[in-house]
């Protein structure tokens, strides 16, 4: 690790009108990324007519991406809206990285200039933290300990303010019964922005300069969203979700159906705090925006789990009869096709959605199982076989049960939880997940959040929080254009559990086969869900119509891939990126490299360039594409190929297609 405080290496450009603590309104402090592409410009001269909150704009490569914006804070407690003076002004720089097991990279870059400003508005204290990266600038605000007040409440807005009608792509208006962050994306102008976006949310700023809003280190907080914004012509409005009245949701969906006190303070903090990171991603592409989006985890605090040598990635077949025959016959599939974990979902200890169900006890619901289910059976053959056992837990159990839980689980066997339809918004909330996920740390387990939540790197800091949901995944039968414009939006937040679907009949609604093999190099995921619908050849058939239809998985000769794609990489490029239209990723694990290539509506023809392979090494490949003639089930044909790092491939993907290529060093 390299930490360095003012390191000449930078080029590091701050800039001050006005002497620290002038009274003058002639006030600008300037801070520039290492490479000097990304600018951060605050309490600049140019916004003199707005006389509340703070003033900040924003360039990338010397092109004005946010005119002069506004950071207002609002307290009944601290009076925000003063006369502004600079008392001192802190600088530093860092030039680091880290290291990961449960990354989209094994070694993370993490450089930034930062700049830290004391300001006074009136008597009240303010401090605005500042951090230029090349990947994007992050800024957030820390309140300290003054006048002898312990605690206040605070609402935020920040109005971002732009020069042109820009096009966003958004989810859907944040409402009662909708699922906002699993939502169906939407490009619009700026202007049509409604209420509830969720973040990161992508704008088009020109054909080669492309951002995003973002929201980092979020623990103890209210989740910030975004809407259309009254400041400017052209302008976006971020604000704090407001506390739920009551927490309410539809038994089907799990979608919010009370509502939200929208009106006084979103959050209540003691001094001093730190607020989340406020992020804005830039780049000039779509792909460069993947490629780094690891500024959200550089913006979290490092690893608090000592040992991480329990925590395990992998693949996951869920088991859905919860039948003992069943746990048995996955343990064994799984066994043999190099996953490792199987998964039991909801009904184990009765309904998920009432309030009377107790997840201390094995109490089958009997419209989804008639039994019999030994989970400390099954967890035991688990063991002998070498693999792990997760179990799904609502909410409802949670949160009354977590204590209780964790030890029994442990006592049972259990490796891991996915948490389902969370609460997610209010700070309440959102302190609550986090510190869950503390707690299964202490207990060894690892963690899948479903439902409404989106990360914002807290798998930094707790790297048993594995995954996570917030994705239109197949579980909504998302046509290939829409993952395409998931994979360069809702991924810039990071991983995201789309549970892979094969041979269920969706898969023809959605794409290829070829193409969803391709989601799992594509929608990255450190526990990776596969064949969602289906179920092992020994599990016993269940066609009830909660799982939708349920097929066997064959033995399809393609399976193989399936049974080789890692979960976590050390190395991500981005070979092709349109949104909506196509995307190709290559990732390295080790010596190997696998390419996914998932494609729109429109045939179109691919050529590959392999110069990212080492130079003088000979690899031999696999490729796997769509092909009708073949009689099979799933259409998929296999070609071996040799490659180098001078070669070339062509391949014609039709509409809705896609291929997968696993190349190893020979």
């Amino acid at each position: 690790m390299r930490l360095t405080v003012s390191k000449l290496l930078f080029v590091f450009f701050v800039t001050i009108w006005a002497f620290v603590g002038c009274k003058s309104s002639q006030k600008s402090i300037q801070l520039s990324s290492p490479n000097g592409d990304n600018v951060f410009k605050v309490l600049s001269a140019e916004n003199e007519s707005v006389n509340q909150g703070i003033s900040f704009s924003i360039f990338y490569k010397e092109n004005q991406i946010l005119l002069p914006s506004i950071l207002e804070l609002v307290s009944n407690d601290l009076n925000f809206s003063g006369k502004l003076s600079v008392l001192k002004v802190e600088e530093s720089s860092v030039d680091n990285e880290w290291h990961s097991n449960f990354s989209e990279l094994s070694t993370i870059p993490d450089q930034y200039n930062q700049l830290k400003i004391f300001l006074k508005l009136d008597e009240t204290k303010l401090n605005i933290i500042v951090r230029a990266y090349n990947e994007g600038i992050a800024f957030a605000y820390e309140v300290p300990e003054q006048n002898g007040i312990s605690e206040i409440g605070l609402s935020e807005n920040i109005h971002y303010n732009f020069q042109e009608n820009y096009s966003v792509w958004s989810t859907p208006r944040r409402e009662k019964r909708m699922l906002t962050a699993q939502g169906k994306y939407r490009k619009i102008p700026m202007t049509e922005l409604e209420v509830g976006a969720e973040r990161p949310l992508l704008i088009e700023i020109s054909d080669s300069i492309k951002i995003a809003l973002a929201e980092a280190k979020l623990v103890d907080y209210a989740r910030l969203s975004f809407n259309k914004g009254t400041s400017s012509k052209y302008s976006i409005v971020s604000s704090l979700d407001g506390k739920m009245r009551e927490q309410k949701q539809d038994t089907i969906t799990g979608a919010i159906i009370s509502d939200r006190i929208d009106a006084g303070t979103k959050v209540h903090k003691k001094l001093p705090f730190q607020s989340p990171w406020r992020v804005v991603m830039m780049g000039k592409s779509y792909a460069e925006l993947i490629e780094n989006n690891y500024i959200i985890q550089n913006l979290s605090d490092p690893s608090q789990i000592a040992d991480e040598s329990w925590i395990s990635p992998g693949k996951v077949l869920r088991e859905g009869t919860l039948t003992t025959q069943g746990g048995f016959a996955a343990i064994d599939f799984v066994a043999s096709h190099n996953m490792q974990y199987v998964h039991f979902d909801a009904g184990w200890y009765g309904n998920e959605m009432e309030d009377a169900s107790d997840a201390t006890t094995v109490t089958l619901d009997p419209k989804r199982s008639k039994g019999p289910f030994d989970i400390e059976a099954i967890c035991k053959y688990a063991k002998e076989k070498g693999v792990k056992v997760m179990l799904y837990v609502n909410r409802r159990a949670l949160e009354k049960q977590l204590d209780d839980i964790l030890p029994l689980f442990k006592e049972w066997g259990i490796s891991g939880i996915k948490f389902g339809f969370v609460r997610v918004g209010d700070q309440d909330a959102t302190s609550w997940m986090h510190e869950a996920i503390k707690k299964a740390a202490e207990y060894k387990m690892v963690v899948d959040v479903h439902d409404e939540y989106r990360p914002t790197g807290f798998s930094r800091t707790y790297p048993n929080f594995l995954t996570q949901e917030g994705i239109r995944g197949d579980e909504e039968s998302v046509p290939n254009d829409h993952t395409l414009i998931t994979m360069f939006t809702r991924m810039l937040a990071g991983a995201a559990d789309n549970t892979v679907c094969y041979y269920n009949a969706r898969v023809n609604k959605m794409g290829s086969h070829a193409s969803q093999l391709a989601k799992t190099v594509c929608i990255f995921s450190p526990l990776q869900f596969l064949y969602w619908y289906d179920k092992a050849p020994a599990v016993p058939v269940k066609d009830d119509a909660l799982w939708g239809n349920t097929n066997t998985i064959g033995n399809e000769p393609e399976l193989e891939f399936f049974n080789n794609v890692p979960t976590t990489w050390d190395e991500t490029k981005v070979l092709q990126a349109e949104i909506g239209e196509i995307g190709v990723i290559a990732r390295r694990k080790g010596n190997d490299w696998f390419i996914g290539c998932i494609n729109g509506t429109t045939e179109r023809d691919i050529i590959l360039d392999f110069s990212f392979l080492k130079e003088n090494t000979n690899y031999k490949g696999k490729v796997y594409t769509d092909d009708e003639s073949l009689n099979t089930r799933t259409h998929v044909k296999i070609e071996e190929k040799e490659f180098n790092n001078n070669s070339k491939l062509n391949l014609n993907v039709k509409s809705n297609n896609g291929f997968v290529i696993y190349i190893e060093e020979n």
